[in-house]
């Protein structure tokens, strides 16, 4: 009781005030992220439509559908959406010394850990819709794989 008021009064004062422009600030680095996955996902699907149409192999596809599922896994592939949301770095450092905010790797770890449960649920997602098409007429797949990667998108 005698610790909560001056608490609340200290937050309305000196804190949420700022919380719409902090989130703000931060989301660019997030958002940006986060964006990066999405085109990810959208190039690493369009080289196979694309690896699909020159070649015609069912084998092949199955193969690159395959190496599509560990793209979540992939460090190389995913380390261009990482380093988007390592901004947050310098963003954090003035949240730090202004609000006494720690632990400024984790949040950039989490964030990271987030966008690759996201690639993980899109890969997942596509095989799933995929699946079941995969074994139809050849001249259908490509048009198939498209729809299901604009529904994943979606």
């Amino acid at each position: 009781a005698t610790v909560s008021e001056p608490a609340q009064r200290c937050c309305t004062e000196n804190i949420q005030p700022f919380l719409a422009s902090i989130l703000e600030e931060l989301m660019g680095p997030v958002s940006s992220g986060f964006t990066e996955v999405r085109s990810l996902f959208d190039k690493e699907v369009n080289e196979i439509i694309q690896d699909f149409q020159k070649t015609n192999d069912i084998t092949k596809l199955k193969e690159n559908v395959d190496q599509l599922m560990n793209l979540p896994f992939n460090s190389v592939k995913m380390e261009p959406c990482y380093l988007k949301v390592n901004l947050l770095q310098e963003l954090l450092q003035d949240l730090k010394s202004r609000f006494k905010v720690y632990h400024i790797d984790f949040v950039i770890q989490r964030t990271q850990n987030f966008m690759q449960e996201l690639m993980e649920n899109a890969v997942y997602t596509f095989e799933q819709l995929f699946s079941p098409s995969r074994h139809a007429d050849s001249a259908k797949v490509a048009t198939t794989i498209e729809k299901v990667k604009l529904r994943v998108l979606k």
